[in-house]
């Protein structure tokens, strides 16, 4: 490590203003801050001192993804060996899932971070991040089958539009990741929307065996399906066609765990957004006017992406709402909204439209409670001395 360390100290000055390629400072300051921790202090102004930094935040993360992201690899083993009827070891299932994920995480980073490099180089700024997260969540969000062309189109629709033109990481009004997802449900539904999809493609020769459809969970619910216990706990445990890092409801809790416990994510919203998906699923539960509002509440959150989204999509520190109260009321009203789309508004997969929506109002739910803050506050004030 000490000589990689002197090499990039001694080619350093080469990129730095004045050196032969400054242009790419950019880029060469990217790297060194991905193998480093960067040296940078602050000389004037305010100095604020925390262990906490952009990198470490994406890393946890990262990390926290993992368990979702192995059991969605060897989840798409499994649903593709369980369509042709095929019963094959562990290491067969997770490794055929392995290299059917793998070019999807590759895709999605080698675009992005490439958009991301030269839109740093063209502005002269830093390149931040933020894709680390960005690029794991997308092809978490995907089905297993969707062409390699797809992921690059809608990869380089989140980051341009989603990111790039409001000004970059931190900037963003919506989660680049669900528009990613967004743009491939509305310009390619037959990709995202259909049976098949959800399951890795077949090899010649193969076909699916007699009784398995592989619809997932909330098609069926849709089609008035009721499930068992064992259907219920696996959709819990994650057995169950779907997006790559989505089926897993045990796998999501474990980042969550992990997310809580370094404060990264906020638990405010993990937990009104449940809140707010089961109170949804009761008042259905109570009309009744159909199947699909006498589904258990319960079944609500461990279908679809409604984990997926609590955990990782509507917590997004960007994206989200900022104070304490307004998470509470931003959170309890995606689990609303989740429901409602599904049961009422017909599409499926409401969490994406629900944390989308919410991105854009999340600013006006901070201004209302920071000025209602204001307003108590000077009251309180008023009296006070008028009192005096």
């Amino acid at each position: 490590m000490k000589a990689l360390r002197s090499f990039i100290d001694g080619i350093k000055p080469k990129f730095e203003k004045g050196g032969k390629y400054h242009f790419l400072h950019s880029t060469f300051d990217a790297f060194e801050t991905f193998l480093y921790v960067p040296d940078t202090v602050t000389t004037k102004g305010a100095h604020v001192r925390d262990a906490i930094d952009l990198k470490r935040t994406m890393s946890v993360v990262v990390m926290a993804l993992v368990p979702a992201l192995l059991f969605g690899m060897w989840n798409v083993g499994f649903q593709h060996f369980l369509s042709i009827g095929t019963q094959v070891s562990f290491w067969e299932v997770f490794w055929f899932g392995f290299f059917k994920v793998l070019p999807i995480v590759v895709v999605s980073y080698v675009v992005g971070l490439g958009i991301e490099f030269v839109a740093a180089q063209i502005r002269g700024h830093e390149v931040n991040e933020g894709f680390l997260v960005t690029g794991m969540l997308i092809p978490l969000v995907m089905p297993a089958d969707v062409p390699l062309w797809m992921v690059t189109l809608a990869t380089a629709f989140a980051v341009i539009i989603g990111k790039e033109v409001f000004g970059g990481t931190g900037m963003n009004v919506f989660n680049p990741a669900l528009l990613a997802r967004a743009f491939v449900f509305f310009a390619y539904p037959s990709y995202i929307s259909g049976d098949k999809i959800w399951i890795a493609g077949l090899n010649k020769g193969e076909g699916i065996v007699d009784g398995f459809s592989g619809a997932t969970p909330l098609a069926k619910a849709a089609a008035g399906e009721r499930f068992s216990s064992m259907q219920v706990w696996d959709m819990f445990a994650g057995f169950i066609p779907g997006s790559i890092g989505e089926t897993s409801t045990i796998a999501i809790l474990l980042g969550a765990a992990l997310l809580i416990i370094t404060g990264v994510g906020s638990w405010r919203i993990m937990v009104s957004v449940v809140a707010g998906g089961l109170c949804t699923g009761l008042l259905f539960n109570a009309v009744g006017a159909n199947a699909y509002m006498q589904l258990p509440a319960y079944c609500h959150l461990i279908m679809g992406g409604f984990a997926f989204g609590a955990v990782f999509m509507a917590t997004d520190p960007v994206s989200a709402a900022q104070t304490n109260t307004a998470k509470w009321i931003y959170g309890f009203l995606i689990g609303v909204l989740a429901v409602i789309i599904r049961v009422v508004g017909g599409f499926p997969e409401g969490m994406m439209l629900a944390i989308l929506f919410m991105n854009a109002f999340a600013p006006l739910i901070d201004y209302c409670v920071v000025q209602s803050h204001i307003s108590r506050r000077l009251k309180r004030a008023a009296a006070a001395q008028k009192a005096a």
